[in-house]
């Protein structure tokens, strides 16, 4: 596995310095910290490839550090890892451009997975957020979706994107449908060129978008 750069963006430094400490012991390479919107957007200027974020900092939220961050490093992922899985958290983080949410109940194992999923371009939810997310996203855009005039996918195409936007690895997919992983990886591909797409991350949100589940 190539070296994964971390930032760990939390106002509370013992928990901060435990998640940094934890990452740097399981072969991540923790290049940041920050405890505030101001501090998170000035270090990711070293533009780590997973931003570990907090949901309340010293001087805002951890939405408006997602936008500030995105901003500054837009190739960045955030992975949001929070005390609160409230709805209008979840959702903001979503919006600002998280790729993932995680609560701070989940294992230093579910961490470590997590990191390395978001570090790829997958999406990752604490379960039952991810159905969160897309039943308050399918119930703004059922107009949208009714005018929407993206490329047409195959039936195929629209259940892995589904399955895609729930979290669901290539390898899981295959196993829910009884299809080879090549097949499904070969059924992401396609939906991607359709949809103009660069990453499983923008097919998670587009799938968001548009009312999917």
């Amino acid at each position: 596995m190539a070296e994964i750069t971390v930032m760990v963006v939390d106002d509370h430094p013992i928990w901060r310095t435990a998640v940094s400490r934890d990452l740097t012991d399981s072969g991540f390479r923790v290049v940041a910290e920050a405890d505030s919107v101001r501090t998170a957007r000035a270090r990711a200027v070293v533009e780590p490839a997973v931003v570990l974020m907090d949901m309340s900092l010293s001087d805002g939220s951890g939405t408006d550090a997602t936008r500030a961050v995105l901003d500054v490093s837009p190739r960045s992922r955030v992975l949001v890892l929070s005390a609160s899985s409230e709805r209008a958290d979840v959702l903001g983080a979503v919006k600002a451009g998280a790729s993932g949410y995680l609560v701070k109940s989940a294992s230093a194992a579910e961490l470590v997975e997590a990191v390395v999923k978001t570090a790829a371009g997958q999406a990752v939810f604490t379960p039952g957020l991810a159905g969160l997310v897309l039943g308050e996203y399918r119930k703004l855009s059922v107009s949208k979706v009714r005018q929407s005039s993206a490329p047409t996918l195959t039936d195929r195409e629209t259940e892995v994107l589904r399955l895609v936007a729930k979290g669901m690895s290539a390898k899981q997919i295959a196993s829910r449908l009884v299809l080879s992983h090549r097949t499904v990886e070969n059924h992401v591909q396609a939906t991607l060129r359709k949809l103009q797409l660069a990453n499983r991350v923008e097919l998670t949100r587009y799938a968001i978008e548009q009312g999917l589940d």
